[in-house]
């Protein structure tokens, strides 16, 4: 996810407008996914990328996936980053070529240059028809046997009636300040079935971005340090963390994360 926000705007306004990953960024939180790092760690193992294939990833925000990717020497690395001002600070981390400006739904990659496509927490905050052309995309970029790997939002149980997840999803689209469009780990799987994969791992974590616990875990002891000074010391900010921790505990027997890898038939 990217951590760009305004610097135009006044403080106070820029904190109450910012969506919610930019400001967890910006108090220093750096693992946003749904299902914290031990999930990504299980996406990776499950995606088993080694020292042949060559690797995509949509949205890769700060670039600590990345990073984990990397230690496996991939024969190529190449993260898709629709923010100009992201792609280019990721870009000074991870090195020349290895980022590229442009949408996941559209790379303007060559057709099968991947042997392993993933991203992480971003199709969730798709519409229905950008979820299919970001699937579609991935297809096309990945080699007959290819594999595909995400690790989103989801929502529980495979049978959620439709009312509790209209609500679900304004509360969090209002909380969040991005629009969040959530589907059961039925309907994600059938998103990627639709789309000429196969399905062949499947992973869930309990959705416990803000728990103190997951945070410990995820960010380590010195940063939680930092990011609870940072949360104290900026009243507006520690306002908005607190009510988007009440909103995942409003819903957290409906709301979880999940990791699946497919393989392109």
């Amino acid at each position: 996810m990217a951590t760009v926000y305004s610097q135009s705007l006044p403080r106070q306004i820029e904190t109450a407008r910012m969506p919610g990953h930019w400001l967890l960024a910006k108090l220093g939180k750096c693992v946003l996914r749904p299902g914290g790092i031990e999930l990504t760690r299980v996406m990776l193992r499950a995606l088993e990328v080694c020292s042949d294939d060559e690797v995509v990833e949509f949205a890769p925000g700060l670039g600590l996936t990345a990073q984990e990717v990397l230690r496996s020497n991939p024969r190529a690395y190449t993260a898709v980053e629709r923010d100009e001002n992201a792609a280019a600070r990721l870009a000074r981390r991870l090195g020349p070529g290895r980022v590229i400006h442009a949408s996941a739904e559209c790379t303007g990659l060559p057709a099968r240059c991947a042997s392993a496509v993933y991203g992480e927490a971003m199709l969730s905050m798709q519409t229905p028809e950008q979820k299919l052309r970001i699937v579609q995309e991935a297809r096309r970029l990945l080699r007959p046997g290819g594999r595909y790997a995400i690790h989103e939002l989801c929502a529980v149980p495979d049978f959620l009636p439709q009312e509790t997840m209209r609500e679900m999803q304004r509360r969090m689209s209002l909380n969040i300040h991005v629009g969040v469009r959530l589907l059961t780990a039925r309907n994600w799987k059938a998103l990627l079935e639709q789309c000429g994969f196969r399905i062949e791992f499947e992973a869930k974590a309990p959705m416990h971005l803000l728990e103190p616990k997951r945070v410990v875990r995820d960010e380590g002891a010195a940063r939680t340090l930092r990011i609870v000074w940072n949360v104290l010391r900026d009243r507006q900010a520690r306002s908005r963390v607190l009510q988007m921790r009440a909103l995942f505990r409003d819903y957290r027997d409906h709301l979880q994360a999940i990791a699946l890898v497919a393989r392109k038939a």
